[in-house]
């Protein structure tokens, strides 16, 4: 007797079941395989892990010649002094450059800004004087 076409698209689905989980076990089977080369360095106890770097700290260190050391950090109120400031203001309008605006306090220097196209007094033909 001939089988219906519902029975051969069940035993077609069931084949190819079957090959999908063939395929899939034999994957699994792969990676159980090379779980331990990729992965085995997580098996081993965190105390060893920490007993092999402490063995390595113990080794003795080279030193470095004198030309090659770092420096100690020098401290920033050494170069640098800044006075105190000065009374904060009343208003909002005055707040800004409250500070800049003391001489004593020496907060801007004199330093010329370089234009990488050139100057403006320059292409103007201007002496650098006016630019103080």
């Amino acid at each position: 007797m001939a089988q219906s076409r519902g029975d051969l698209a069940k035993s077609r689905n069931a084949v190819e079941q079957d090959g999908c989980w063939k395929k899939y076990i034999e994957t699994e089977r792969e990676a159980t395989k090379k779980w331990s080369h990729k992965w085995g360095f997580l098996k081993t106890p965190l105390n060893e892990l920490i007993q092999d770097k402490k063995e390595e700290n113990t080794s003795p260190k080279t030193e470095l010649p004198e030309h090659l050391q770092v420096r100690p950090a020098t401290p920033v109120e050494k170069h640098i002094e800044v006075l105190p400031s000065p009374p904060v203001p009343k208003t909002t309008q005055r707040f800004i450059g409250w500070r800049s605006a003391v001489p004593e306090l020496q907060l801007e220097h004199g330093f010329q800004i370089q234009s990488c196209k050139g100057s403006f007094f320059k292409d103007m033909k201007w002496p650098r004087e006016l630019s103080d």
